[in-house]
């Protein structure tokens, strides 16, 4: 591309990289990184969506409304739920208030959250690989 921008399998790329990293941070007990990476995965899960279907997703409230779409289109309100989770990753980032159950209790459900967003662009089209 001419722009530079990254393609939809790239942002896929890219989302599967930063979870692998997630884990390894909150294994070694970085949970500030570990959160951020992990929030970073489920951005990049939701540009890739975006940019296949030419939605907006250059700002938290256009990803928000993307998120809302997919969950719409899909009657499925685990989607928007799994977005939720994923911002308190984001504010944990920030505020370090996540305790270490919460952690580990919403950790798997940004991971579904993010593997069920590629599989919805490996559906659709998008080379999710």
């Amino acid at each position: 591309m001419t722009t530079g921008e990254m393609t939809a399998a790239e942002y896929a790329q890219t989302a599967r990289d930063f979870l692998a990293a997630s884990d390894r941070e909150f294994a070694a007990g970085d949970h500030l990184q570990g959160s951020e990476k992990l929030y970073g995965a489920a951005t990049q899960a939701v540009i890739a969506i975006c940019q296949q279907r030419g939605w907006r997703y250059k700002s938290h409230r256009a990803m928000q409304q993307a998120v809302a779409n997919l969950a719409r289109e899909y009657a499925d309100p685990t989607i928007a739920a799994g977005f939720s989770n994923v911002e308190r990753f984001h504010e944990n980032v920030f505020h370090d208030n996540l305790e270490d159950y919460q952690v580990e209790s919403n950790r798997p459900a940004v991971h579904h959250f993010v593997d069920q967003l590629l599989m919805l662009l490996q559906d659709a089209g998008g080379d999710a690989a």
